[in-house]
């Protein structure tokens, strides 16, 4: 198996919601919009899937957990005003919540929002080699 990521889909309560934060508030332009799914191209070859808890439990076989999901989305910038610049954005949208970024011990500069599901994002400047290669 190729060492890659394709797609990262994500369980939403309400799709219009979604529709409305990310293509709305955020700008982001859709690659496929159908009743039960949108999806992003957010990547070269990677889309992020937004599809409707029922149609994803359909499709998976189980229903989503509830709660935190214990995972993080990020979104690299390459310079730490850019960081405070999205999270800006992403509050104007309609952020259920946004973590102030601030400097971490690691070297960097972050800080997180969530969208209408409670998905956390980071929005991060990392200043390491690894940073590098992730921010066109």
């Amino acid at each position: 198996m190729q060492q890659r990521l394709s797609f990262v889909t994500l369980a939403v309560a309400d799709l219009d919601a979604s529709r409305r934060f990310y293509v709305e508030g955020l700008g982001w332009t859709p690659c496929l919009q159908a009743d039960d799914v949108l999806m992003f191209q957010v990547a070269d070859r990677v889309v992020l899937s937004l599809w409707d808890r029922a149609a994803f439990a359909a499709e998976v076989g189980e229903e989503p957990a509830v709660g935190v999901a214990p995972i993080t989305l990020a979104h690299n910038v390459p310079t730490g005003p850019a960081v405070t610049a999205v999270l800006d954005t992403a509050r104007a949208a309609g952020a259920s919540r946004v973590w102030e970024a601030e400097d971490r011990e690691w070297g960097g500069f972050s800080g997180y929002f969530a969208d209408p599901d409670g998905y956390r994002w980071e929005v991060a400047w990392n200043p390491h080699p690894v940073g590098r290669i992730v921010v066109p």
